[in-house]
């Protein structure tokens, strides 16, 4: 684009990620002609993360396919006017302007926050050992692929799904793998004490030692390879150290320019900040029902596909989703359906190929599900949850009813 044309206001998404993309995709989509710039601190296009900790990891090409979201030549035809790799490092509201790393200016009528977040480190210092990674952009992945490579034992921080999804990669790959987390228990904030039962199960029947309530685990880095030490163990060498100790959401622009702010961004149902022109999209926009920030990829998309939708129509339907997320272990695929909540009955099915959880509140309606490998189930438990459907446990636990008679 000409410097004129990028001197004109128009909307501005800063993100270069799955909601970004999306975002930037629905709005030319629906009709947006104007103006469209993308702020990204990467110089890709838009790209997606779950591959990162999977089929990345696992590719035996010489150079793993670029994850990327859209093909090339639609990206192209979006017209994006880019701004890359910069960051926006201040938000005026009240003049509506976004101010660059690069000292530049960038006004905007509407501007959407798709900023994500970033890998936790419990010390910043860590990350100056060559041995200790974190996963989180694809050049985080360039990395971890090559050193699982040239390694035969890692040891990973963090018992979430990041850790498990890498803890499964690294095992597929022939390496020794031990697992440390602080909980007692694998996935604590978003699954219930029997799926991490089978998450745990999963993991050590490929191998994975566990370390689970390692809550003064003591890391020595200063030697070339990692050494971990807790009260239950001797302190161990690892060829290479992953940390998954969870993520920090980047809210230093909506913080600074006096956004509501929660645990993150605070919007309505279509995606709308505390200021009218400002929107929040992904990772950093708090769920509007829920109240909570999901790190998923089917809220990445979809409340960004919302979002956009409303920016150039007020009257567009707001987002209303459940949360829903998955992970692919092995051969397992795992998703979970709404979020745990105490008191809520368990009822599980397992046959040979598959294993179900269903939780139940008081009214025997639907809370939280999860399946193992029956994607099948979650279309019904979907329905199930947004009907609030009574339903019989002793039906749910029997593996010789067919659930679809219960649609």
């Amino acid at each position: 684009m000409s410097a004129n044309e990028r001197n004109d206001v128009g909307i501005v998404i800063v993100g270069g990620g799955q909601a970004a993309g999306w975002a930037a995709k629905t709005l030319r989509d629906q009709g947006y002609a104007g103006r469209l710039s993308i702020v990204s601190d990467e110089p890709y296009d838009f790209y997606e993360r779950p591959p990162l900790s999977k089929d990345v990891l696992l590719s035996d090409s010489h150079s793993p396919p670029f994850c990327a979201l859209f093909p090339e030549s639609t990206v192209q035809a979006l017209q994006l006017c880019w701004y890359r790799p910069q960051r926006a490092v201040q938000l005026d509201i009240n003049t509506q302007q976004i101010l660059l790393d690069s000292g530049e200016w960038l006004p905007f009528t509407q501007l959407l926050l798709a900023t994500g977040a970033r890998p936790h480190w419990p010390d910043p210092s860590w990350q100056q050992h060559p041995q200790v990674l974190s996963l989180r952009s694809w050049e985080d992945a360039q990395r971890l692929r090559q050193q699982l490579k040239r390694c035969r034992s890692l040891a990973l921080l963090g018992g979430g799904w990041i850790g498990l999804e890498i803890a499964a990669a690294a095992r597929q790959l022939g390496l020794s793998v031990s697992l440390f987390e602080r909980a007692e228990r694998l996935c604590s904030r978003s699954a219930a004490v029997e799926v991490s039962q089978y998450l745990a199960r999963l993991q050590q029947q490929h191998g994975v030692t566990l370390h689970t309530g390692c809550q003064t685990l003591r890391l020595d880095l200063s030697q070339a390879q990692p050494r971990i030490r807790t009260p239950q163990t001797e302190t161990e060498a690892f060829d290479l150290l992953l940390v998954g100790t969870g993520v920090e959401l980047n809210l230093e622009l909506a913080r600074q320019a006096g956004l509501a702010i929660r645990q993150g961004v605070v919007v309505d149902g279509q995606g709308r900040s505390s200021h009218p022109a400002v929107f929040a999209a992904g990772d950093i926009a708090e769920h509007p029902q829920l109240g909570v920030c999901l790190q998923s990829w089917a809220y990445a998309q979809n409340q960004a596909i919302t979002t956009a939708r409303a920016m150039l129509d007020a009257q567009a339907s707001p987002y209303d989703e459940p949360a829903w997320l998955w992970s692919d272990q092995y051969d397992v695929n795992i998703q979970l359906l709404g979020l745990p909540a105490p008191d809520l009955q368990c009822v599980q099915r397992h046959s040979i190929d598959s294993s179900l959880f269903f939780y139940l509140n008081e009214q025997q309606q639907l809370v939280h599900m999860v399946a193992c490998n029956d994607g099948r189930a979650i279309k019904l438990g979907k329905r199930w949850l947004q009907s609030g459907r009574v339903l019989d446990a002793a039906q749910l636990s029997d593996p010789d009813c067919v659930l679809m008679s219960l649609r």
